[in-house]
């Protein structure tokens, strides 16, 4: 039996200051798990069944951010997670990341306020590598572990092979 699982793709957007961008999906957001109230991911979402990856990429991060990026970002990250209810409605997800380098913004994006809530978005905020890996709240990262790879990717670039991520 073959495994339904959620194509998606997501961004990681580092400014000039190498800061990145993260939007916090409130419970009760399928990434979400149990126990906890709040999940900070990178921007992204659903491959539509007409889309390729990189137009997915565009779409979301315009309707969500704001950002309109013309290039093709590299693919850096790629991640699988075989869990029931991860995404509603499929076995788990397979997610891409792709470095999207752009200047500070503040994060405004196509979708209104109401559309972002009902994608169970709470804000954007920027985060420092040293705040992600020092961390001692509350809240959880996706991936859980980020500040690895992202250590990763800042101090030795942009990998040959995107880097396989866990939960």
């Amino acid at each position: 039996m073959s495994l339904n699982l959620r194509t998606a793709v997501r961004a990681i957007i580092l400014d000039e200051e190498d800061r990145v961008l993260l939007c916090r999906f409130d419970f009760p957001h399928p990434a979400v798990p149990s126990g906890a109230q709040v999940v900070w991911a990178a921007p992204g979402g659903g491959v539509e069944p007409s889309e390729d990856r990189l137009s997915a990429l565009r779409r979301e991060l315009r309707e969500e951010t704001g950002l309109v990026t013309a290039g093709d970002p590299p693919h850096v990250w790629h991640q699988v997670v075989v869990a029931a209810d991860y995404a509603p409605g499929f076995d788990g997800i397979v997610n891409d990341y792709f470095l999207v380098r752009a200047g500070h913004f503040e994060p405004r994006g196509e979708f209104t306020d109401d559309q972002l809530t009902t994608e169970y978005i709470g804000a954007f905020r920027w985060w420092q590598l040293d705040e992600i890996t020092n961390y001692a709240g509350s809240d959880l990262f996706s991936p859980r572990e980020l500040g690895t790879p992202l250590t990763g990717l800042l101090m030795s670039g942009i990998p040959t092979d995107p880097v396989i991520l866990g939960l």
